[in-house]
């Protein structure tokens, strides 16, 4: 078989696949005949031939973790996306942070996860990732309650367009993690976004407030005064108050002593 015509057979496959096709799938088209079996490398180098001549066009022959498919690129996405009238599927911060985890992580725990992020994780966002065939799990932690093991799957890596984790971002080149796959996270009802001449609006405002606290202030000052004044006046009122308790008492016991006096009896011989 001509490599020619061995680049068309791989060309037309792989536009039809719904799936990457990787080389041993490709090999697995020609058992029929075994005598016009190609070779692992013609097929790559049929493939390679293939990226070439697709270089400067609207599709690239990509190389993901489960083989080749064809796809659009990146900068005609824009116009592309207009073709499906549903729209993307958005996924929670708490779905994509348990994710995010367990790429770089992996083989990790849901106790482990659950460490990680301060929080618990739901059971649903463990379904859902599994649903979606990103995440599976690969064993059971030797402790007590043998826990599962969870593990990214080649579908992660296909979706996100990778070939291998080592293609992953490092977490310190990581600023913003809205900027990975911004399509994939949740709009959140009613975050605002700072407007245009916000600063001297909110200069304004900073204003306002210091007056206010300004106002405050003096008002506290005067408020204070005056409590002093009124604790003041009733240290002075109750002074009065236990200088005529005083003043009564030496009085009752004059009066006790007249009495005394009146009712004593002479004694006559």
């Amino acid at each position: 078989m001509s490599q020619e015509k061995l680049k068309n057979i791989i060309e037309a496959a792989l536009m039809v696949a719904t799936q990457p096709l990787s080389v041993t799938r490709i090999l697995s088209l020609f058992e029929a005949d075994q005598t016009q079996e190609p070779e692992r490398d013609d097929i790559r180098n049929a493939i390679t031939s293939l990226q070439e001549d697709y270089k400067e066009r609207g599709i690239e022959l990509a190389e993901v973790a489960s083989g080749f498919r064809f796809q659009a690129r990146d900068e005609y996405a824009e116009w592309v996306n207009h073709l499906f009238d549903e729209r993307p599927p958005r996924y929670s911060r708490a779905l994509l942070e348990t994710l995010a985890i367990i790429a770089y992580r992996q083989p990790i725990t849901r106790g482990e996860i659950e460490e990680i992020r301060g929080v618990s994780v739901s059971s649903t966002i463990v379904k859902t990732l599994q649903e979606r065939e990103w995440i599976k799990v690969v064993g059971h932690r030797d402790v007590p309650g043998k826990p599962s093991l969870l593990a990214t799957t080649k579908s992660f890596l296909d979706y996100f367009n990778l070939k291998k984790l080592s293609e992953l971002p490092a977490l310190e080149d990581i600023k913003d993690f809205d900027s990975i796959n911004p399509d994939l996270f949740e709009e959140l009802e009613g975050e605002t976004k700072p407007e245009v001449g916000t600063d001297e609006k909110l200069d304004n405002e900073n204003e306002l407030d210091n007056e206010t606290v300004a106002s405050t202030d003096e008002q506290d000052v005067a408020d204070l005064e005056q409590e002093q004044n009124d604790v003041d006046d009733e240290s002075e009122t109750i002074d009065e108050i236990q200088q005529t308790d005083d003043e009564l008492e030496t009085i009752s016991d004059e009066e006790t002593e007249i009495e005394e006096g009146a009712n004593v009896i002479p004694i006559t011989n």
